[in-house]
């Protein structure tokens, strides 16, 4: 099973950049996709929807802003839209598919890099979300969470740490929060499970050359539960084309999701919240 990740930052601008046509050869199982800054109108055209897949989107209200989808080649038992909350629904940072026991998720944690108000936004998101997470964790679900995490964790995951130290997403609290993610609650960082070297970046500025020189952040994570750790068999950055100033993250698991399904098409998310987290036995 492969799972493929990516902030499209803007996803009318990485079709037009050739991200579809990679797509098509990559052809993971379920993508997730995080910025894809569509309205509702938007994604129910078919340009969106890529062929032999059920895509479905969460559009943040705001226009042009945010947004999270999923393409799944095999159709999901149910669609899960945030938890009611404005910065995880109404801004579309949320959308989690269900195939029997397992949850993929696309996740699009908020930035603080704007200023203050945005940050103290993203330190209310990191509560919130850590008591979900600890709700799954006790759950008999499997989760993947796929997505934009804004947040480095270690040293090795960014270049310039020395003078990054005080700026958002490479925080020391937010830095511990992570730590408590991957210790506390218990969850895995997929791909460390089979790469441990430095300068495996996901995403670089826009400035000064920094993705050919490959300064950069790996802010881009798959997490999941420790049963799903153990399936873990390669992981990869894809760096060749540029379809935004993120690059795709793919994971293969030694597991099977499900029979592919016939899509149709055009399908997205309901725009309410369903069942908020609570995971069934």
């Amino acid at each position: 099973m492969k799972i493929t990740t990516l902030n499209c930052n803007g996803l009318r601008s990485a079709i037009e950049k050739g991200f579809f046509d990679w797509l098509r050869k990559e052809k993971p199982d379920v993508l997730c996709l995080q910025e894809t800054r569509l309205s509702d109108e938007l994604s129910e055209k078919r340009a969106f929807h890529p062929d032999g897949y059920h895509c479905y989107f969460n559009n943040a209200r705001k226009k042009g802003y945010s947004g999270v989808a999923l393409f799944c080649k095999a159709e999901p038992d149910r669609l899960i839209v945030g938890d009611g909350w404005e910065t995880m629904t109404g801004e579309g940072r949320y959308l989690e598919a269900r195939f029997g026991k397992l949850s993929v998720v696309s996740l699009y944690l908020p930035s603080g890099s704007s200023g203050p108000e945005r940050q103290a936004v993203k330190f209310d998101f990191l509560d919130r979300f850590m008591v979900q997470l600890r709700s799954m964790r006790r759950s008999r679900r499997e989760y993947m969470l796929c997505g934009d995490w804004n947040i480095a964790h270690k040293i090795i995951d960014i270049k310039n740490w020395r003078s990054n130290r005080k700026n958002s997403g490479f925080l020391p609290e937010e830095r511990a929060w992570m730590d408590e993610l991957f210790e506390g609650a218990g969850f895995v960082d997929a791909f460390r499970v089979v790469n441990l070297e430095a300068d495996q970046y996901t995403w670089w500025s826009n400035r000064g050359r920094a993705r050919e020189k490959n300064v950069g952040w790996r802010i881009d994570y798959q997490v999941v539960t420790p049963g799903l750790g153990k399936k873990m068999v390669s992981a990869s950055i894809y760096t060749d084309e540029r379809f935004s100033d993120h690059a795709p993250l793919s994971m293969v698991y030694d597991m099977e999701l499900a029979r592919p399904s016939s899509p149709p098409n055009a399908r997205r998310a309901p725009r309410q919240p369903s069942s908020k987290f609570r995971s069934p036995d």
